[in-house]
């Protein structure tokens, strides 16, 4: 199949289907004649495979190593399970960052309750230098 089939079928764009090829995560295909690409299945089984773990967020160079350890089916599967369990350490830490903002963000909120004038805005009082200012030629100590 071309390329523009490829792509099609398998959810990918032409361009990402071509920097695949160019990172190595799929081989490079056979030419016809006229010089277009020609993709079996196993490259619609292989962008599904990346398809798959880019959903996971898993990293370009953590699916090379995924491939490159399937090439290898004797291999013992603990560095596959060592990599999930590092990724799973890094979404923890992502959830717990989400969290901490997602608190941060409603007290900030909590800051303006109703609507304001710009100059009374509790929002941005919060956000700005709690140090002297000079503001509209008034000097003013923030909180």
């Amino acid at each position: 199949m071309k390329i523009g089939e490829l792509s099609k079928r398998s959810g990918c764009s032409i361009q990402t289907i071509r920097y695949y090829e160019k990172e190595g995560l799929i081989s490079l295909p056979a030419r016809t004649d006229g010089n277009f690409r020609l993709y079996d299945t196993a490259a619609l089984e292989k962008l599904s495979f990346i398809r798959n773990c880019r959903a996971l967020d898993l990293t370009l160079g953590e699916i090379k190593h995924l491939i490159a350890l399937q090439h290898s089916p004797n291999t013992p599967c603990e560095a596959v399970n060592d990599m999930i369990d590092a990724h799973l350490d890094m979404v923890e830490t992502r959830m717990a960052d989400l969290q901490k903002l997602h608190g941060d963000l409603k007290r900030l909120r909590q800051k303006c309750g109703q609507a304001r004038s710009i100059d009374q805005c509790g929002i941005l009082d919060e956000l700005s230098p709690k140090s002297q200012r000079i503001l509209d030629g008034k000097e003013r100590k923030l909180r």
